[in-house]
């Protein structure tokens, strides 16, 4: 509600349409009419509204003007607001994690949002590769934290055009991790300097290919020049000939000097030729040379500006800390991989290239011994292998899946401390644990409306998916708030209501109620005709426990101490 809006104020103030959008995103209503049309319309509901400390609720029609009129601005304002609210909630779990583990843990995934194929009024919608199809729509990067407390929480997403593929995006996901988390390892720079030394190497070998090429067209470009001379003299010679021969009517005889010097032109003529051939072919190699340096002296100026900042970040990072990122085949090139490497991390993904399958398919024998990892998979592992253009050594793992009478092959890939070739099923069953993440993804289609783009303006289309991802969050803070705080109903009620996400916002949340207002909160007794009938759920207050910063490592704004950016109790 603090923030600054440039539209003006008539029944509803244009911060109460915002978040009006946040309460009906928590609701789980498909579309935007459904805050009016619905069968218990949220703009009629004063309860709720008062709730949220607000006199009414707009008409959906207001809250869509509203939203079409966001500037990007106003909408990253109010999207740092959410992160102030989110601080002390993820610091707590950070802290958490560091202490029961020894390190976070962080998945990221990108998925699709999708529009109709024949739509023009979605911006920067463009085709891509989404719900295993090509369609047309956006693609939305998504990175959470793997939380002790609440299981997954969602730490940033950010929409893109849908044809943006995944491996672009896996820096930007680690560098959102950590700008929210506000923690990062140790970048190992190391291992950054001896790969820079090596393709300085490249780059110096190159150079003198590329001389030696240089030196090859000068010797062939000064060779055609004398070939060039020497054609330009046999064909005076010639004409000078032929002259002389019809001014005197001497006929032209077989083997006649005439004859010969036509003769000798002809020679000098494919040889310009063939000469005229070989500088074009010396000049190819040159340029083809040229632009092999080029791009050699272009990762090196990268990773030179990397291994800068890198050590910049290692100065300022008083607290390093122990993270791993999960990531599907999508972020797995070869350059991604090093990337996440040299930023700190224990990497596990799946290489982007299939040309590793079938390196790993050729080393498998008759004899080979397979470890059974799940139900219907085996695998085989080796230890600290350099494969294609993967500049570190890494674990690399072939899966084969009994999918009926078909035979199916995968590979696994990780970098880092844990020993993953020692026990297959442990690596086999962590990497799989990154189905949190896609769980997450669904759970924002199917129970958010996430799969329902309820807006058309580009800074309106970035709020919806922070709306979402915050609602994601809240849902489960106000779980753990009842499991733990809300002692008047027993568990064996409450423990299937608060874990699933579902429940509480289809089900729950639409369950009517009457509320009691007290002094000290509320109490909320369900009605009679309900599927909770009888059960009853009294605020009193939202205790807190702040954690101590003690590991973080990345500069952010200080948490707010305005009352109005800080999480309420319920009243």
């Amino acid at each position: 509600m603090g923030v600054s809006l440039h539209q003006k104020t008539y029944t509803h103030s244009p911060q109460t349409k915002v978040l009006e959008f946040l309460v009906a995103i928590l609701a789980g209503l498909p579309y935007l009419e459904d805050i009016s049309r619905d069968g218990r319309p949220l703009d009629q509901d004063r309860i709720v509204a008062y709730a949220w400390q607000q006199a009414a609720w707009a008409d959906y029609s207001g809250v869509g003007r509203t939203l079409q009129a966001l500037t990007q601005a106003e909408a990253e304002a109010i999207g740092q607001v959410l992160t102030k609210i989110s601080r002390p909630f993820i610091d707590e779990q950070v802290t958490q994690a560091l202490a029961e583990q020894g390190r976070v843990i962080y998945d990221g995934d990108l998925t699709g949002r999708p529009v109709s194929n024949t739509s023009t009024s979605y911006p920067d919608a463009a085709f891509g590769h989404m719900d295993d199809e090509v369609r047309l729509g956006y693609q939305a990067a998504v990175v959470s934290l793997l939380s002790p407390t609440y299981g997954r929480h969602l730490l940033a997403v950010k929409p893109h055009p849908g044809n943006l593929v995944s491996c672009l995006l896996a820096e930007e996901l680690v560098l959102a991790a950590e700008a929210s988390t506000g923690v990062r390892p140790w970048r190992r720079t190391e291992l950054l300097r001896q790969r820079l030394q090596a393709l300085s190497e490249r780059c110096n070998q190159a150079a003198q290919r590329l001389q030696q090429r240089q030196i090859v067209l000068a010797e062939a470009q000064t060779e055609l020049q004398v070939r060039t001379e020497r054609l330009q003299t046999a064909e005076a010679t010639l004409a000078e000939m032929a002259a002389d021969y019809q001014a005197q009517q001497r006929p032209e005889r077989p083997h006649s000097k005439l004859a010969q010097a036509r003769q000798q032109l002809q020679t000098r003529q494919r040889q310009h030729a063939h000469q005229v051939q070989t500088v074009a072919q010396a000049t190819k190699h040159c340029e083809r040379q040229q632009v092999a340096l080029g791009v050699l002296r272009a990762q090196e100026d990268g990773l030179s500006e990397r291994l800068t900042r890198f050590e910049r970040e290692n100065a300022t990072n008083l607290s390093p800390v122990s993270a791993v990122f999960r990531l599907d085949a999508g972020f797995g090139t070869w350059d991604k991989v090093a990337l996440l490497i040299e930023m700190g991390y224990e990497v596990y993904t799946r290489p982007h290239n299939h040309q590793v399958r079938d390196s790993l398919l050729r080393r498998i024998s008759d004899t080979t011994y397979w470890t059974r990892v799940g139900d219907n998979a085996e695998m085989v592992a080796w230890l600290a292998e350099r494969l294609n253009d993967c500049p570190y050594p890494a674990d690399f793992a072939l899966e084969r899946f009994y999918t009926g009478k078909t035979l199916r092959y995968g590979v696994l890939l990780h970098f880092g401390s844990d020993a993953v070739t020692t026990d297959l099923p442990a690596w086999f069953a962590f990497y799989n644990a990154r189905q949190v993440i896609e769980a997450g993804i669904k759970e924002g289609k199917g129970v958010f409306q996430m799969h329902h783009l309820k807006v058309r303006a580009a800074p309106a289309l970035w709020l919806q998916e922070q709306f979402a991802a915050f609602a994601a969050n809240f849902v489960r803070w106000a779980a753990h708030w009842l499991s733990t705080q809300c002692y008047q109903e027993p568990p064996q009620w409450l423990a299937p209501v608060v874990a699933s996400v579902k429940t509480l916002v289809q089900v729950a949340a639409h369950t009517p109620a009457h509320v009691e207002w007290l002094l000290g909160g509320c109490l909320l007794r369900f009605t009679d005709e309900s599927l909770y009938a009888g059960r009853t759920i009294q605020t009193g207050g939202w205790a807190f426990q702040l954690s101590l910063p003690l590991f973080q490592s990345c500069s952010f704004e200080p948490f707010s101490t305005n009352p109005a950016l800080i999480a309420q109790p319920l009243h």
